[in-house]
């Protein structure tokens, strides 16, 4: 009975223990590190490349030739609840399939600490457009670039999903689907998503948090676009349609490593 009391006691203080440390391990750790974002494109269970054939939900076949998005407002959550929001004028990035480096994104001088959720934007903020070219740097001309704005007025394309398609009466037609402002609609999309396993940021350890990002959801998600009907989706009902159902169910965290 001794023995049993014994080893009872000594998991409530393992307990608290356990307890006191996930309460404290932030306040713990101190310094700045560093935290790398890996976007992985994929098309529903298969991995995505351009040029390759993919059958939708209705029937219609696909093969993608371009494929951005504007990822931004990157906000992170410690294990503690509390949060660092990464500066805006650091936070916009062009996540393009035809550039690998693009698809990895590196965010320095983060707080050290153990963080377990992340937040970002998929678009650009009404703010951040309100701030006018000359509070944005290069970022409108690094989009214009891209093909990855409208007319000022209009602003950015905050998804760009292009290629062919073929159809009942289609046979590989040119598709177009781009999202952005539609008229007072802003359509600016918020993703949060929780880490699987916490991403240990430290001076000596850089966090890669590996998201996958579904491009089929954009077209063939809880909306599905029927590029019978038409094969230019860039404006209007369907656009606001994608980024308010589509876009933020298009990511997810496969996993961390912490080396």
């Amino acid at each position: 009975m001794k023995l049993q009391f014994k080893n009872i006691a000594l998991a409530m203080v393992a307990a608290i223990a356990l307890t006191s440390c996930s309460n404290d391990d932030n306040n713990e750790i101190t310094g700045e590190g560093n935290l790398k974002l890996e976007f992985d494109n994929v098309y529903g269970d298969a991995d995505f490349a351009f040029s390759t054939e993919y059958t939708n939900s209705n029937g219609e076949k696909i093969k993608a030739t371009n494929a951005i998005y504007i990822v931004s407002n990157i906000v992170l959550t410690k294990t503690d609840g509390s949060t660092y929001t990464v500066p805006k004028s650091e936070s916009y990035f062009f996540v393009n399939e035809a550039n690998a480096e693009s698809t990895l994104l590196n965010l320095p001088n983060i707080p050290a600490g153990n963080y377990n959720k992340i937040t970002f934007g998929i678009g650009v903020d009404q703010d951040q457009f309100n701030a006018g070219a000359n509070g944005q740097g290069t970022m409108w001309t690094d989009a214009q670039a891209l093909g990855m704005t409208w007319s000022w007025a209009a602003g950015y394309k905050f998804v760009k999903f292009e290629g062919t398609t073929t159809t009942v009466s289609r046979t590989d037609a040119n598709f177009r689907v781009h999202t952005g402002k539609t008229g007072d609609v802003y359509n600016y999309a918020e993703i949060t998503l929780d880490l699987p396993d916490n991403a240990l940021v430290r001076t000596n350890i850089t966090p890669q948090v590996h998201i996958m990002a579904d491009l089929k959801k954009i077209i063939d998600g809880t909306t599905v676009i029927n590029f019978e009907e038409a094969v230019d989706v860039m404006g209007g009902t369907k656009v606001q349609n994608i980024s308010a159902n589509n876009v933020p169910t298009m990511f997810e965290v496969h996993h961390v490593h912490n080396d």
